[in-house]
């Protein structure tokens, strides 16, 4: 599944559930947050997982804002380090939605068919949500 918090760190949407063991970019071309987030004028900070999920035009600024990825025959410079870093401080306060979510440990041992799994991450989602504006 795949979840988007605010810059608090507040969930405010969760993907269906994919069956099997789906990778992050993957659920997102099949739920395509990116067209939703474009056409509501909106932007996303993401990890190194969802470097290329960008679907838009090549003119048009881009909905997902992810790190730079370095290899052993190419080294990262320090400018994008200085970015990586930057990238990784914004989200930390994002993270905390998801440690959130996290601690409903029922997650790890859900078993069964991902129409009801959605439905329980949803409830999850807003008990989450209830917990934390407490």
């Amino acid at each position: 599944m795949i979840a988007l918090t605010d810059d608090r760190g507040r969930l405010v949407w969760i993907s269906a559930v994919r069956p099997g063991g789906t990778s992050e970019i993957t659920a997102c071309r099949h739920d395509k947050p990116t067209a939703h987030l474009r056409a509501a004028g909106l932007g996303a900070i993401a990890n190194l997982g969802f470097v290329g999920l960008d679907d838009g035009p090549p003119d048009a600024d881009p909905p997902v804002i992810c790190g730079y990825k370095g290899a052993r025959n190419r080294p990262l410079t320090r400018g994008q380090k200085l970015s990586n870093k930057a990238l990784a401080a914004v989200r930390a306060s994002v993270e905390h939605g998801f440690a959130h979510l996290k601690n409903w440990r029922v997650l790890t041992k859900v078993r069964t068919d991902p129409k009801w799994a959605t439905a329980l991450v949803r409830a999850l989602l807003m008990l989450a949500n209830r917990e934390v504006m407490r």
